[in-house]
């Protein structure tokens, strides 16, 4: 058994002010919902397993880190649906099957599965897949903050404050501006400093980085 990076345990993590990393087990086999279980939270992650989707779903916290590992055929609402339904949060998922079923493995890559995974699968396996599924919703995470954040801070300005920007973002000199919009250079001195101050820059090509980030987030 080759060695495998250990995830940051549930203490370490809770002794950073970080909620520890979930990972949802949802198969129907209880003998191997509970190996399985046992040997992820042997890896340090917090373990909720559940035997079925519709279960799973009632209790799934989209709020909290992590990633689900789900067994392609459960009673009820099958794996693709559990898949479908996490899509809106954003939750990675590792898919398990007890056949190498290509057409299905095709499937759920397509739909944005991180890995199919056949059974018996192999430990370093699974938890090399839990790893990169945990770090990539760290990573989703990180980054629907950050574009969060930025659009509190472009919610602060005024309609007058962004038309000044626009117009800075443009190049365009205070003089210029205030030609434009039908004021004097001092006003737009005043509203360009708020508009800078709100949106926490100090330069013009600051501003103009903040902006390509605020764009390329919303698109």
């Amino acid at each position: 058994m080759r060695d495998t990076p250990r995830p940051p345990s549930v203490s370490d993590q809770a002794a950073k002010g970080k909620p520890p990393s979930r990972v949802y087990m949802i198969d129907d086999d209880r003998r191997i919902l509970t190996a399985l279980s046992r040997l992820l939270s042997s890896a340090g992650y917090l373990v909720e397993p559940f035997t079925d989707a519709e279960t799973f779903l009632a209790n799934h916290d989209p709020q909290a880190p992590g990633c689900a590992v789900v067994d392609l055929s459960l009673p009820g609402k099958d794996g693709f649906e559990v898949q479908s339904a996490l899509e809106s949060c954003g939750r990675p998922v590792v898919f398990l099957s007890g056949h190498g079923d290509i057409p299905a493995s095709v499937r759920a890559m397509k739909a944005g599965a991180l890995d199919f995974l056949v059974k018996p699968v192999d430990a370093d396996v699974l938890l090399a897949a839990v790893e990169q599924g945990t770090a990539l919703d760290q990573a989703r995470r990180r980054s629907r903050d950050q574009r969060k954040q930025l659009a509190e801070r472009f919610a602060r300005l005024t309609a007058r404050e962004r038309q000044v920007l626009d117009h800075v973002v443009a190049g365009r000199l205070n003089k210029q501006i205030a030609g434009d919009l039908g004021t004097v250079e001092k006003t737009i001195k005043v509203h360009r400093g708020r508009m800078m101050h709100k949106l926490e820059v100090r330069t013009v090509a600051d501003l103009v980085r903040l902006v390509g980030q605020f764009q390329a987030g919303r698109g």
